[in-house]
């Protein structure tokens, strides 16, 4: 009956089979094992390969496995760790540039506000003259501070239109130098150094400052002003593209003329017919300013009639104009008192 079981003693421990004494079992204890202690020992801040388990499955036991594969380290770019700086530092600027430029514009309505307000006296500015010499300014010009932001790139142009004109009538005057060398001709160059010293002031305070204090004031009566005089400018400014001989401008026809078929006379007239072509683009200046303008004049609404009571207005405003009224009526009265008593 020992084959049975049956002899075995009922009241001791009980025999029972342990599954884990099975080969197999402890064979996969024992890989399990070698895999927990290398988990164990695994320091994830050290740089080695990271382990991952895998279980295979066979027909006799679930066996852990740890696999190991070179993963390379995360590389950081120099150029990613510098654009954060770069980045900052082009802020920093424009936030520097952006300032400075507010302040800019700060100082110069709390400027253009004082001088309003007559706080601040208006030094003259214009021409820009050396503290020691002997002239002084005669204008005050600030295109920033007394012409409004929509009309000072217009007002600038016209100044510029100014300044070309003036070095053409320089050149001008370098045109008849050569003359006097190509055909011993005085008459051209002394003209030339006339009309630069006549018309470079008088273009300025004729026309440009009418068309400064036209657009500084809104005032009609200085722009019907300048449109009178600028007008004969223009058509001056042809004239003196066309240069006719003895008028002293070294236009096209005078230009034209010194082409007698020898290469001094080529040179000459090639250098006279650059001057010739910048009497012309003055002359094209003018007009397109002038229609520029005079378009911008008349969106505003104004007219004639507003020019004229403006011009009476400040006619009788005039301090000049009060006190000779004054004197003559106080004259008037004194004689008729007078007449009244004899």
């Amino acid at each position: 009956m020992s084959g049975s079981g049956l002899d075995e003693n009922p009241f001791g421990e009980p025999n029972l089979d342990n599954p884990f004494a099975d080969p197999a079992i402890q064979q996969a204890r024992q890989q399990a094992g070698g895999a927990l202690v290398s988990l164990e020992d695994y320091n994830p801040f050290e740089e080695q390969a990271k382990p991952q388990l895998q279980i295979n499955s066979t027909n006799t036991a679930a066996v852990v496995q740890p696999l190991s594969q070179n993963i390379p380290p995360p590389q950081t770019s120099s150029l990613g760790a510098s654009a954060p700086s770069t980045s900052i530092q082009i802020t920093s600027e424009e936030l520097q540039r952006r300032q400075e430029e507010l302040d800019r514009k700060a100082a110069e309505l709390d400027r253009r506000e004082q001088q309003l307000q007559g706080n601040v006296p208006q030094l003259n500015n214009w021409p820009p003259l050396p503290d020691n010499f002997c002239a002084k300014p005669c204008f005050y010009q600030d295109f920033e501070v007394e012409i409004p932001p929509e009309f000072q790139k217009l007002v600038k142009r016209l100044y510029y239109i100014w300044i070309f004109y003036t070095m053409t009538l320089l050149a001008n005057v370098i045109g008849g130098i050569i003359l006097i060398f190509h055909t011993h001709d005085v008459g051209p160059f002394f003209l030339a150094i006339f009309y630069t010293l006549l018309f470079s002031p008088a273009s300025y305070v004729c026309w440009f400052r009418p068309a400064y204090k036209a657009f500084r004031n809104d005032s009609s009566f200085n722009f019907m002003v300048f449109f009178f005089i600028y007008f004969f400018q223009a058509l001056y400014s042809v004239v003196q593209a066309i240069g006719f001989e003895k008028m002293g401008y070294c236009g096209f026809i005078t230009a034209l003329s010194q082409f007698d078929g020898q290469a001094s006379g080529i040179i000459v007239g090639i250098l006279l017919l650059c001057v010739a072509f910048c009497f012309t683009a003055v002359a094209v200046a003018n007009v397109l300013m002038i229609t520029k303008i005079h378009t911008i004049y008349r969106s505003t609404g104004a007219s004639m009639a507003k020019a004229q009571a403006e011009f009476t207005t400040e006619f009788l405003r005039n301090q000049h104009v009060q006190e000779a009224a004054s004197s003559a009526v106080n004259t008037a009265i004194n004689s008729q008192f007078n007449n009244s008593r004899y």
